[in-house]
């Protein structure tokens, strides 16, 4: 499929994710228009107003929204951030519930304005609510996924670059599986510029030991808690890295980036929706990397659709 010319871009709720997404877009160029709704009609207005007093800065791009869903109307792309956040005390399946029942609604008003658009989930639980948007939906399994853990490995790239001292954009490496806490680091396949993760050395000869990989992955993991704990919400990164994702929807450019799609037969695992290396081009997830993965990874990979499998099932999407 071509890039895609006078791109628009439709972000579905006006919260902290969905305008911090909305201003990463428009910083970047990510598309030509961004259309931000939310039923939250004042709200969406007023973000829609104080993005739109910045283009003068950000070269061609308008912005527009507010509270009527047909301010999506022929959307090339639609990411859906709006969603109930968990309360203390509230399971994260009981969140996954209302959720659902938000998307049930939702996802056929969204396809009926936008039925040619490439669907893109950002709120959690993002790997469970990108098979109930695809069954909702009733599209392809390539046009509807989520960002799952594109986020979480550029965490990891972070980190990593951090600890040895080299750019972040010389590290390649990418966190599997669920988006949550059985997700994983793909060591087997990661490098710090052309060499091995594991066999990187520092000056003095010094290789990144497996207790201290083991600790990057958990501190990656949790690395959501941390700054929630501090300000409320994770909201500038996970802007950035939709953004991203959606460049490589609406730039056609075949990107291999970690999203989350509904799985057939990879791994033996069918029917779940997992983070793992996937070509992300204008027609969504146009092709599912089967690479290979260590005995442990393996292990791991089957672990999180096991995970996902549960969710699904007291949900009643099994």
């Amino acid at each position: 499929m071509p890039v895609i010319e006078n791109s628009r871009l439709a972000i579905i709720g006006a919260g902290a994710v969905g305008s911090s997404l909305a201003y990463a877009a428009l910083i970047r160029g990510s598309a030509r228009e961004v259309a931000l709704y939310d039923v939250d009609a004042a709200r969406a207005e007023a973000e829609v107003l104080d993005l739109a007093h910045g283009t003068p800065f950000t070269g061609s791009s308008r912005v527009s929204g507010g509270g009527d869903l047909d301010a999506i109307d022929g959307a090339n792309m639609v990411v859906v951030t709006a969603g109930a956040k968990q309360h203390p005390g509230q399971s994260r399946l009981d969140l996954a519930g209302i959720n659902v029942g938000i998307l049930r609604q939702l996802m056929p008003e969204l396809v009926s304005r936008a039925p040619g658009a490439v669907f893109m989930l950002v709120t959690n639980p993002c790997d469970v609510l990108a098979v109930a948007a695809q069954r909702f939906s009733g599209l392809d399994p390539a046009r509807v996924f989520s960002s799952g853990t594109v986020l979480d490995s550029s965490r990891l790239r972070w980190r990593l670059a951090e600890r040895v001292g080299v750019a972040a954009s010389s590290v390649h490496a990418m966190i599997v599986g669920e988006h949550g806490d059985s997700e994983f680091p793909l060591w087997s396949q990661s490098r710090i510029g052309p060499i091995p993760v594991r066999d990187w050395t520092d000056e003095a000869g010094r290789r990144l030991g497996e207790d201290e990989l083991d600790a990057i992955a958990d501190e990656v993991k949790n690395a959501a808690y941390t700054v929630i704990a501090g300000k409320g919400a994770t909201n500038y990164a996970i802007g950035l890295s939709g953004a991203r994702i959606v460049e490589a929807v609406l730039r056609d450019e075949g990107a291999i980036l970690p999203v989350s799609s509904v799985l057939s037969g990879y791994h033996g695992i069918d029917g779940v929706a997992l983070s793992v290396p996937s070509i992300v081009d204008a027609g969504g997830v146009s092709r599912v990397l089967d690479i290979p993965f260590s005995e442990a990874e393996e292990r791991s990979l089957h672990a999180s659709a096991a995970a996902i499998r549960r969710s699904l099932h007291a949900l009643g999407l099994s």
